[in-house]
């Protein structure tokens, strides 16, 4: 598929704030929390990152934005804050160019990888990424639970079995 990766600016706000929110409302499902995209709230997210200096790029497909990546940059290190593409353009390439633009970035820094943090429901990216060889770097987040959560799984990292 022929996409176009461009560096975002603030002029491209408006048209990639409809994809954060859609990215927001999938982050939220991993949890089992069901929720609506709230645009606003994207469009204030993606100033955010632009107004603290971080690069954005975003795929488009005949004038559409179709996906985006934010990169953190603490040099010479390169965080992917997130990655996201629309549903109908998943499995067509679009992930692998925005990957490879953020890799370029990384490679500017002369670092030869990227990290990530996933959510570990999140088996699609996980996969996704493993494909791209990516594996788990040495991060896990552990914190109490909040009153009157009930946690429903149990996930094994190691030798230990943590209630998720």
């Amino acid at each position: 598929m022929n996409t176009k990766i461009i560096k975002v600016k603030r002029e491209n706000v408006i048209d990639l704030a409809p994809l954060v929110a859609d990215f927001r409302v999938a982050l939220k499902s991993y949890k089992g929390i069901s929720s609506i995209p709230d645009i606003e709230n994207g469009k204030d997210e993606i100033l955010e990152y632009l107004d603290a200096d971080f690069p954005v790029y975003a795929a488009i497909h005949q004038e559409q934005f179709v996906g985006y990546i934010v990169c953190k940059v603490e040099a010479p290190c390169v965080w992917v804050e997130s990655l996201f593409v629309a549903n109908s353009f998943r499995g067509l390439g679009v992930a692998d160019n925005l990957i490879k633009r953020a890799e370029e970035l990384a490679l500017s820094y002369g670092e030869e990888t990227l990290y990530f943090n996933v959510h570990p429901n999140n088996h699609r990216m996980i996969s996704f990424l493993r494909r791209h060889g990516y594996s788990v770097l040495n991060l896990v987040e552990i914190r109490k639970m909040y009153h009157g959560e009930t946690l429903t799984q149990e996930i094994q990292v190691g030798e230990h079995l943590f209630d998720y």
